[in-house]
C-alpha cells in the first residue's frame, strides 16, 4: 500500500506563488490588476491603429500588431492564474490545465523572441537599404516572416510541453511559482530528465541565441550607417525609427538575463530573499514588459501617436 502510494500520478499541481508573504499578495493583486487592464487597453490600441490606420500599413507596424497581440495573449496566459491564487488558499491548478498554461507561456515567449529578431532586420533593411526596402520587404515577404514567427514558437512549445507532461510526476506536486513554469515543474518529475534538459538547451539556443544574434548584428550595420550620415538632423531621424524596437530588446532580453543569470545563494536566509526577489523580478517580465510595450511605442513614434489621435476623434464623433 505505501509502495501505491508512493507511485500515485499527479492529477494537481500546487502552486506556492507568495503563499509566505499574504500582505504582499493583496497588494500586488491591486498592482497586477490595473497593470493587466493597462495591458490589454494600450495593446488592444495599437492592433486597432495598426488596421485601421492606412498610414501604418507597413512591415515595421504590421510586425508592431502582431507583438501587441502577442502580448495580450501572453498575459493572458498567465494573469488571470496569477490574479486568483492571490485570492485563494488553496492555489491548485489541474494537471491538464497545467500543461495548457505551460504551453502557452512557452509559445508566446519563444515567438516573442523570434518576433524580435524580424524586426530588428525590417529596422536594418529601412535603414542600411533604403532603395531595397519595398522590394524586400514586400506584402508577400514580410506576412510569412511573422507567421513563421509564430509557427516556429508554437512548434517549439509543443515540443517541449510534450516532453514535459510525459514525465511520471509521483512525489511532491508543489511548484515553487507563480504559474506552471515549465523549469519548475521539470523538478518536480520522479525521473532523469536528461532528454529534457539536452532539449531545452538546444531551444534556448534557437529562440535566445539566434534571434539576439541577429538583432546584434544588424544594429551593428545600423549604427555604423548612422554614423555615416552627415547631418546630425538626419541621424536623429534615422535613429528614432529604431530606438523604440532597441528600448523594448534591452528590456526583454535584460529581464530574462537578471533572472537566469545571477549566481545563487548558498546562503538559506539570502536563498530566501533571492527567492522572492526571483518571483517578483518574474512578475516583472511577464506583466510590466507588455505593459512597457506600447507606451515606448507610442510615446517615440509620431505616426503612432498621430493615427491614435484619428481614432480617438473618429470614435467621439461617432458617438
Amino acid at each position: 500500500m505505501e509502495s501505491a502510494n508512493q507511485t500515485a500520478s499527479v492529477t494537481e499541481f500546487i502552486l506556492l506563488g507568495l503563499s509566505a508573504h499574504p500582505k504582499l499578495e493583496k497588494t500586488l493583486f491591486v498592482l497586477i490588476l490595473l497593470t493587466y487592464l493597462v495591458i490589454l487597453l494600450g495593446n488592444g490600441v495599437l492592433i486597432l491603429v495598426t488596421i485601421f490606420d492606412s498610414h501604418l500599413h507597413t512591415p515595421m507596424y504590421f510586425f508592431l500588431g502582431n507583438l501587441s497581440f502577442l502580448d495580450i495573449c501572453y498575459t493572458t496566459s498567465s494573469v488571470p492564474l496569477i490574479l486568483d491564487s492571490f485570492l485563494t488558499p488553496r492555489k491548485t491548478i489541474p494537471f491538464s490545465a497545467c500543461a495548457v498554461q505551460m504551453f502557452l507561456s512557452f509559445a508566446m515567449g519563444a515567438t516573442e523572441c523570434v518576433l524580435l529578431g524580424m524586426m530588428a532586420f525590417d529596422r536594418y533593411m529601412a535603414i542600411c537599404n533604403p532603395l531595397r526596402y519595398p522590394i524586400v520587404m514586400s506584402k508577400a515577404v514580410y506576412v510569412p516572416m511573422a507567421a513563421g514567427s509564430w509557427a516556429a514558437g508554437w512548434a517549439a512549445s509543443m515540443v517541449q510541453t510534450s516532453l514535459a507532461m510525459r514525465l511520471p510526476f509521483c512525489g511532491d506536486n508543489v511548484i515553487n511559482h507563480f504559474t506552471c513554469e515549465i523549469l519548475a515543474v521539470l523538478r518536480l518529475a520522479c525521473a532523469d530528465i536528461s532528454i529534457n534538459v539536452v532539449s531545452m538547451g538546444v531551444t534556448n539556443v534557437i529562440f535566445l541565441g539566434v534571434p539576439v544574434l541577429l538583432i546584434f548584428v544588424s544594429y551593428i550595420f545600423i549604427l555604423t550607417t548612422i554614423l555615416r550620415i552627415p547631418s546630425a538632423e538626419g541621424r536623429k531621424k534615422a535613429f528614432s525609427t529604431c530606438s523604440a524596437h532597441l528600448t523594448v530588446v534591452v528590456i526583454f532580453y535584460g529581464t530574462i538575463l537578471f533572472m537566469y543569470g545571477k549566481p545563487k545563494s548558498k546562503d538559506p536566509l539570502g536563498a530566501d530573499k533571492q527567492d522572492l526577489s526571483n518571483k517578483l523580478t518574474s512578475l516583472f517580465y511577464g506583466v510590466v514588459t507588455p505593459m512597457l510595450n506600447p507606451i515606448i511605442y507610442s510615446l517615440r513614434n509620431k505616426d503612432v501617436k498621430a493615427a491614435v489621435r484619428n481614432l480617438v476623434s473618429q470614435k467621439c464623433f461617432i458617438w
